[in-house]
């Protein structure tokens, strides 16, 4: 007879709701997933922190003030995407991507798919939508970045768990670029960039903190950006990037 813990599991699997599951892990651990479904960021420490990228299948979100990095992660996480052979789509709200600059990052601009917006947050919604419904991207993401704080907070909150459903148990990586935490699935991350000093001590820690507050008990742990990372994801800027929610 099955125990009553695989029943629930099997219930929950039939109703696609096992993502909810969680598990105790040992402190300082983090939770194993095959190599398939995790797709790299194209920065190594947060690739790291998040045991090897970002989850497919799973909204993940970036956030972040302006000049704090986001643009250079999301362009960094683009490139790695279109060099694993995917395509990549980009719904940009405000009309900010810069292509030139995105493509000094390497990203190959012919397999991007670029959603120019002029400020409707709710039409590029249905856009991000239509384009997770169509399938076959392997990173999709929605800039909200530059969209007024009050818009945002007014969208429907049922909107980010519909956002997340349309791509559970695909191989499609979904972000959201914001100012501040909007939504993300139960496997997704947040990944938080902070303005602050850099130390040029050359005796300190080589680089910017990477904390990782994993969303399972007792789990954390810290790493360092090295200068070669820094140099590819914030070229100069004065900002440090922290991974605040990851889930196993």
């Amino acid at each position: 007879m099955p125990t009553a813990r695989a029943q629930i599991e099997s219930l929950l699997k039939d109703r696609k709701l096992d993502v909810t599951l969680t598990s105790a892990m040992p402190a300082g651990a983090v939770a194993p997933h095959d190599a398939a479904d995790l797709a790299a960021s194209g920065v190594p420490a947060i690739d790291a922190a998040l045991g090897g990228g970002l989850r497919r299948g799973h909204l993940s979100e970036i956030v972040g003030g302006r000049s704090s990095g986001r643009t250079a992660v999301v362009c960094c996480a683009l490139a790695a995407a279109v060099d694993r052979g995917e395509l990549v789509a980009l719904v940009d709200t405000n009309d900010r991507f810069d292509p030139e600059s995105a493509a000094s990052t390497g990203l190959d601009l012919s397999r991007l798919l670029w959603i120019r917006e002029t400020g409707d947050a709710t039409r590029a919604l249905k856009a991000m939508n239509l384009v997770l419904q169509a399938g076959g991207f392997g990173l999709v993401v929605l800039d909200l970045a530059d969209v007024p704080l009050r818009m945002v907070r007014a969208l429907p909150f049922p909107t980010w768990f519909r956002l997340a459903r349309v791509i559970e148990g695909s191989q499609t990586v979904a972000v959201l670029v914001a100012a501040e935490h909007l939504a993300r699935s139960s496997g997704g991350a947040t990944v938080a960039m902070d303005r602050r000093a850099i130390p040029d001590d050359l005796n300190a820690p080589d680089g910017l903190q990477v904390r990782t507050d994993i969303s399972a008990p007792g789990l954390s742990r810290a790493r360092w950006l090295g200068r070669s990372d820094r140099a590819r994801l914030l070229q100069g800027l004065d900002t440090a990037p922290r991974v605040v929610g990851a889930r196993g």
